[in-house]
């Protein structure tokens, strides 16, 4: 029953990787973060189909589980999970970045699922601590998570954030990082942090932190289920990935934060992701 769980997984990964495909290609030179979207499929698709609790016909439930994308450029990988858990149809999907429509490149409007609209880096976890916090005082058990990027890690209000989340014991709060270690200017430990420095500073502020492979659904799902809810702390999994995962000319490559995708880019990234999910 497990092994059948996880394979349903992979596979909602791979139709959302197939639609990203898509979009990014119809949006021609306009351009897409293809990158950064690429590495936390799989982060993204466990959330939505093991982890959370939410209502789509009902997006404002007040109980349900809250989802904050700070890293909000990676909408190729938060549409596509949305739309195939009812969020969103195909005729906005298909609208992506067209002038006047709903999807922009960076998400907005709550009543289609978005928590927050995005765009600036590093207010993620703040916005995640309010959400927690309100929780607490109302009394209700919903969960709260926030995915962040590695390089966003040097946002100063990361930190501020941090350490206010464990001051305040929120463990109905967990902060999953995308570990690919890579941002649009270089490697992320060349330019401020390193991934070491990313683990040892949250364990310092009293974060409980776990660490998975981030392409892998088994390990994350164990990731998640690992976590001390009844505990006096906030939760942290660091997910290492890469960046462009899965496409050969993507990966470990920081042009493919925002980049162009060509038909003939499109078909070949297409072919190396129906090769994977065929083995």
């Amino acid at each position: 029953m497990i092994n059948k769980h996880i394979k349903n997984i992979e596979l909602l990964t791979f139709r959302m990787k197939l639609l990203a495909l898509e979009m990014a290609r119809n949006v021609g030179q306009k351009g897409s973060h293809l990158g950064g979207s690429f590495s936390c499929m799989e982060i993204l698709a466990v959330l939505y189909s093991h982890v959370m609790k939410f209502d789509a016909k009902n997006p404002e439930w007040d109980d349900r589980d809250r989802f904050i994308l700070s890293k909000a450029h990676a909408v190729l990988a938060f549409y596509p999970v949305l739309y195939e858990f009812g969020f969103l149809t195909i005729e906005e999907i298909k609208d992506f970045y067209v002038n006047d429509t709903l999807l922009i490149g960076h998400p907005m409007l709550p009543e289609k699922g978005f928590e927050f609209s995005g765009g600036s880096l590093g207010h993620g976890i703040s916005q995640g601590i309010g959400c927690a916090l309100a929780a607490r005082l109302k009394n209700q058990d919903f969960q709260t998570y926030v995915l962040v990027g590695d390089g966003e890690c040097q946002e100063g209000s990361i930190w501020e954030s941090a350490m206010l989340a464990a001051h305040l014991k929120l463990n109905n709060l967990t902060v999953i990082i995308d570990n690919n270690k890579l941002q649009y200017d270089g490697k992320c430990d060349e330019l401020l942090i390193s991934s070491n420095a990313i683990v040892e500073s949250w364990k310092s502020f009293g974060w409980e932190v776990h660490i998975a492979n981030g392409h892998s659904i088994k390990e994350l799902i164990n990731a998640f289920d690992a976590r001390s809810i009844k505990g006096d702390c906030p939760h942290l999994i660091v997910a290492d990935t890469v960046k462009g995962n899965g496409i050969s000319f993507m990966e470990n490559q920081p042009e493919w934060h925002h980049a162009q995708l060509s038909q003939s880019q499109y078909e070949i990234a297409r072919r190396e992701i129906e090769r994977f999910y065929e083995k």
